[in-house]
């Protein structure tokens, strides 16, 4: 049975596993290893993860799974930039970029008579344009 519920409403485990594409002791895995994960816990031990909790979530497997971090490189990352800090940016990537950090519904356009090798500088040239300016958003 599927149940519509409002994004600002408390999901169970499964509900976050099934939204996340990960098993549930995955996810219980992970609050031994990020104390920013904490659902609610109801009389019995069930969890109740609040929206907040979830963009967590989906930050670490993003992490994870996305940038291949270890879990040691992510905890490092999250102390050292803070949370705050990598939510705002991994909300900007999602605005270029699918959440599978694969660039979302664009594809480099060759021009006439361009070899493959001028596109690709072309390409790195953009990247690291956007690089650029990423940082200096981030300084704001």
């Amino acid at each position: 049975m599927i149940v519509n519920k409002s994004k600002s409403a408390f999901k169970t485990i499964a509900e976050v596993a099934d939204e996340l594409g990960v098993a549930t002791h995955v996810l219980r895995f992970w609050e031994t290893k990020f104390n920013q994960i904490k659902p609610m816990k109801a009389t019995g031990g069930r969890r109740y993860y609040r929206p907040d909790d979830v963009e967590v979530l989906k930050l670490i497997k993003s992490l994870l799974y996305g940038k291949r971090y270890t879990i040691e490189g992510a905890q490092h990352l999250i102390k050292e930039k803070g949370l705050k800090n990598l939510l705002g940016e991994d909300e900007i990537q999602r605005d270029f970029f699918g959440t599978d950090n694969k660039i979302a519904e664009v594809a480099p356009v060759a021009v006439v008579g361009q070899t493959s090798q001028e596109a690709l500088q072309d390409i790195a040239e953009a990247v690291s344009k956007l690089k650029s300016l990423r940082l200096k958003l981030a300084e704001l």
